[in-house]
C-alpha cells in the first residue's frame, strides 16, 4: 500500500509516499477504521484503546499517557533514579548525618526537611495495606547495613533493592519534587510571618 502526498501542483510525488505490509478496514461500533500495519520506518503510530465503558477507557488512556510520559522523561534525562521510596530514604539518612554539622535553628530545619522526606515511603506502605512505621523501620535498618538504595516491596511489606527489580523513577520528577516542596514550604513560612506581623500591629 502506498500513501502519497500532494506537492501543491497538479502532479503527485511518490517520494512522499510510504509502504505498509498490511492494510485492512475494521468496524468498531458504528465507526469504520482503516488499519495500516507492518509499515517500513513508521514515524508515528496510533494506539487503539477498547473497553466495556467510558470510565474504563478513560482509566486505560490515563495509564498509557503516564507510561509514555515516563518513557519520554527517561529518554530526555538520560538517567533515572531507583524507585519504591528508596531515594527518599537515602535523602533522610544523608540529612540526618548532615544536621550534626549545622548549628542553631537551622539544625531544626534540616531535621524537619529530613522527616518530611519519609512521607513518600509512608504513603506507599499505607496504600499497599502495610503498617507504615513497621515498613519504615525495616527500610532504615536495611539501608544502614548496605551501601545501595533500599525501597519497599509493596507485595510483602519488606525492604528490598528496587534497582535489582527494575523499579525506577524519573530524575526530572524527583528533582521537581524537591524544588517544589522547598518553595512551597518557604512561601507558607512567609505567609505565617506576614500574619504574625499583622496581628502584632493590630495589638499595638
Amino acid at each position: 500500500v502506498v500513501s502519497t502526498q500532494s506537492t501543491g501542483s497538479s502532479g503527485i510525488n511518490a517520494e512522499y509516499g510510504g509502504h505498509a505490509g498490511l492494510f485492512y478496514e475494521h468496524v468498531l461500533g458504528d465507526d469504520k477504521y482503516s488499519f495500516l500495519e507492518e509499515c517500513d520506518n513508521p514515524q508515528s503510530v496510533t494506539i487503539l484503546i477498547k473497553g466495556p465503558n467510558k470510565h474504563t477507557i478513560t482509566q486505560i488512556k490515563d495509564a498509557v499517557r503516564d507510561g509514555l510520559r515516563a518513557v519520554k522523561n527517561a529518554v530526555e534525562d538520560q538517567q533515572v533514579v531507583p524507585g519504591a521510596g528508596s531515594m527518599e530514604i537515602a535523602i533522610y539518612q544523608a540529612l540526618n548525618e548532615y544536621k550534626n554539622e549545622v548549628r542553631g535553628k537551622a539544625r531544626l530545619g534540616v531535621e524537619a526537611f529530613a522527616t518530611a522526606m519519609l512521607i513518600i515511603p509512608k504513603c506507599l506502605a499505607q496504600n499497599a495495606g502495610h503498617d507504615a512505621q513497621d515498613c519504615l523501620v525495616k527500610m532504615l535498618q536495611e539501608y544502614k547495613g548496605v551501601d545501595r538504595p533500599v525501597g519497599l516491596d509493596l507485595s510483602t511489606g519488606e525492604a528490598f533493592y528496587p534497582a535489582e527489580a527494575g523499579i525506577w523513577d524519573n530524575y526530572c520528577v524527583k528533582k521537581q519534587l524537591l524544588n517544589s516542596c522547598t518553595v512551597i514550604s518557604s512561601n507558607l513560612l512567609i505567609v505565617d510571618e506576614v500574619m504574625r506581623a499583622g496581628m502584632s500591629s493590630l495589638k499595638g
